[in-house]
């Protein structure tokens, strides 16, 4: 018998999952398989107990996020379905197929989907001062964006994209600016290594220039 969670909240769901396994398994050996186990791990683990092997309860996390796994599992729901065994699956986000293949043979299934954050647009909002030339915008944001943990090379794509986006987009006149913005940004990164300086600090500098 399968019992399948599913979700992108894996905590709650693998507590879920825990308890349920808890409340069968006093008495059983419980074989635990995930993606970082090998194909053969698997296979030993869905040819059963054998006549002397004891009561099991198999359980298989993220089994799916390898292919190859998925392949094996896949061609087992149904015997498993009928198994007297107690089976686990606990998949975080699979394929379409394969989750529809998994509800169709799970006993029951359980979903637990973490709420979707919102997107984070501040750091854009440096590209756009970056476009305008506002130079208070640009450093109030850069600021903004170190402080709050951003990665400097995040926020070095995001200036490079919007130098060169003005570019492809900008007047003839303007184009000599965007230019410019391009070749420098493009050379900061290289520049910063060979200084042996921090790309943060370059960024820094780049910024209060413009």
């Amino acid at each position: 018998m399968i019992y399948l969670y599913l979700g992108t909240d894996r905590d709650k769901a693998r507590a879920k999952m825990s308890a349920a396994i808890e409340k069968v398994a006093k008495k059983a050996n419980v074989v635990r398989i995930t993606d970082a186990n090998t194909i053969d791990d698997l296979k030993a683990s869905l040819q059963g107990g054998g006549m002397f092997g004891g009561k099991r309860v198999l359980v298989f996390e993220n089994v799916c996020v390898n292919l190859e796994l998925c392949d094996v599992l896949s061609e087992n729901l149904e015997r498993l379905s009928k198994s007297d065994e107690d089976v686990f699956i606990f998949e975080e986000k699979p394929l379409a197929d394969v989750r529809k293949k998994l509800e169709k043979y799970a006993e029951t299934v359980e979903k637990f989907d973490a709420p979707k954050k919102e997107r984070d647009s501040s750091i854009f909002v440096m590209a756009n001062a970056l476009r305008a030339a506002d130079k208070k915008a640009l450093w109030v944001g850069y600021m903004r964006e170190i402080a709050k943990g951003s990665a400097p090379e995040a926020i070095h794509g995001v200036l490079f994209w919007a130098a060169k986006d003005m570019f492809l987009k900008s007047s003839p006149a303007a184009r000599t600016r965007a230019a410019g913005l391009v070749a420098s940004l493009a050379e900061l990164p290289h520049a910063a290594r060979r200084r042996g300086e921090n790309l943060e600090y370059a960024l820094e500098r780049f910024v209060l220039t413009q």
